[in-house]
């Protein structure tokens, strides 16, 4: 599994190969070939090989597949047919309970084993996108399973709920918080966000990336090109506020050294949380730069 950051998942249709072949180029993190809802049942079952010799050829990002539901019948087949040292991970839509989540996890340890594969080495990301996914979201992220992050799908789980999906998204607020509190309990990385269905809208996908940003997540899923360049610049710390953060831990860490545990600098208050929530900042611009993606 090769290191990426998680600010853009953007996804492709995994029998699409031009359109898979442009995605992989266009400077997301993480290209998801999605074997669920963008291709026809018709085809899940072919494109598992075409998905395959994608994830032989060279790219700059990770690649993941987002396979069918667990309760498909082809949820199995897709997972058997793709892991192998190629594959970065997976994504698993309309999760909605711990067993199911364990299970998958049980298969995947099986199959990296049988295959000679580092135990973990293949990364999973649930998509919460269910009532019953969100009822379950607690237990499901203090579960100690191979997940580093959960993410949320608004699609379906405005349709579930019988909800409106406004352009302004203020319904989807208490889910998107949700997420935040969850993985925080469950000790897992910050959240990433649902796609934006409204492609034309640029100013309010702005706005979303923004939004949830504030709330705690640490990137978005993207169904178009134009929204990878906008979630990437809204993600990536502004220069300003790492030196800024940089000069917090220093300061802090000099008081921290004559038993002083709050200091002032430049009229703001400093204590733990903030150093806390400044080495964040940091750690996400070293990783970044790591990557040469700053």
């Amino acid at each position: 599994m090769r290191l990426h950051a998680n600010r853009t998942y953007l996804f492709a249709p995994g029998n699409h190969e031009r359109q898979v072949e442009k995605a992989l180029g266009l400077g997301a993190d993480v290209v998801i070939l999605d074997l669920e809802d963008a291709v026809a049942v018709s085809e899940k079952k072919s494109t598992r090989g075409l998905i395959n010799k994608t994830l032989k050829q060279s790219r700059n990002c990770a690649v993941f597949v987002r396979v069918n539901a667990y309760d498909t019948e082809f949820c199995y087949g897709d997972i058997c047919s793709i892991v192998s040292e190629n594959l970065d991970g997976i994504v698993l839509p309309k999760l909605e309970s711990l067993e199911d989540l364990r299970s998958i996890d049980w298969l995947l340890g099986n199959l990296e084993q049988e295959r000679g594969l580092p135990n973990g080495s293949i990364d999973l990301m649930p998509i919460i996108e269910t009532a019953v996914g969100l009822v379950n979201i607690r237990e499901i992220a203090r579960a100690d399973t191979r997940v580093k992050r959960l993410a949320f799908g608004g699609g379906d789980y405005t349709r579930d709920l019988g909800m409106e999906w406004t352009l302004k998204e203020d319904e989807l607020l208490p889910v998107r918080s949700e997420m935040v509190l969850a993985s925080r309990f469950g000790k897992l990385e910050p959240p990433v966000d649902t796609v934006f269905i409204h492609i034309k809208e640029h100013d309010a996908f702005r706005s979303s990336c923004s939004n949830i940003l504030r709330l705690g997540f640490q990137g978005k899923m993207c169904i178009h090109p134009d929204q990878v360049p906008v979630t990437n610049e809204t993600f990536t710390p502004d220069p300003e506020e790492v030196k800024w953060s940089q000069r917090v831990i220093d300061e802090f860490e000099k008081a921290e050294k004559a038993g002083i545990a709050s200091i002032q600098i430049d009229g703001y208050f400093v204590d733990y949380p903030i150093v806390e929530k400044a080495q964040r900042t940091v750690d996400i611009a070293t990783l970044l730069e790591s990557l040469n993606l700053n």
